[in-house]
């Protein structure tokens, strides 16, 4: 068996399996946390009030914006690139309704109604850089100060690399440099597998908690009637 059929067969299934459990494990054991009673009356129950709290908490504040500026314009930058660069180029988006298809047994566009769009190669070739360079000053600026190295451990460096790893070799990959294009490919897989499987024992988890306990912090305002 060669690396890409590996990469594409086994190693998939097992990771794939590995990522729902251990997402469905942590959100299942956030849920469970014991919590005191809450006795006060509540003075309002909105619940979209934890929605609003979740997009207004997700912009810069002004107020602090000075000191943050550096590390909420790369933070966004490369989540942008990421996004774009996983869900807009058609490899992804063919490997996507396979795995749809596999699942439910129907085409996603048939699900859909519509047809999912995708940019042009080169378009995904910029985001996917800029993503690269933004993590690159991430971890420079972690390292270069004396506090940020101070706090970081290894989950923030190896989450770190198994974010730019897909990246890099998605990059390699589409320009043919390095290897034969089947190999880049089945190391391009294998990177986004690495992925899966880290994703919710460490730090990257917080793109499922993060939303859930910001927007219970905006309910938990609400009904003691707090300003947000």
């Amino acid at each position: 068996m060669d690396l890409l059929t590996l990469a594409k067969g086994p190693l998939l299934q097992w990771s794939t399996m590995i990522l729902i459990a251990g997402i469905l494990w942590r959100l299942v054991g956030v849920l469970l946390l014991r919590t005191s009673a809450n006795l006060s009356e509540a003075r309002n129950t909105a619940i979209w009030k934890g929605v609003r709290l979740l997009a207004t908490r997700s912009m810069p504040r002004r107020e602090f914006f000075a000191g943050t500026a550096f590390l909420e314009i790369t933070g966004y930058v490369f989540h942008l690139g990421i996004f774009v660069a996983l869900l807009f180029y058609l490899p992804h988006i063919l490997f996507f309704e396979d795995v749809f298809k596999g699942l439910l047994g129907v085409n996603l566009k048939d699900v859909s109604g519509i047809a999912w769009p995708y940019l042009p190669g080169g378009a995904i070739y910029f985001f996917g850089a800029v993503s690269v360079a933004a993590l690159m000053v991430v971890l420079i600026h972690r390292i270069a100060s004396p506090v940020k190295r101070l706090i970081s451990n290894f989950d923030d460096y190896f989450s770190w690399f198994v974010s730019i790893a897909p990246l890099v070799t998605g990059l390699m990959a589409f320009s043919h440099v390095g290897a034969p294009y089947q190999t880049l490919l089945g190391i391009h897989i294998l990177s986004v597998e690495l992925l899966m499987v880290w994703f919710p024992f460490g730090k990257l988890m917080h793109a499922f908690t993060m939303p859930m306990l910001r927007s219970l912090t905006g309910m938990r305002f609400e009904r003691k009637g707090a300003a947000l």
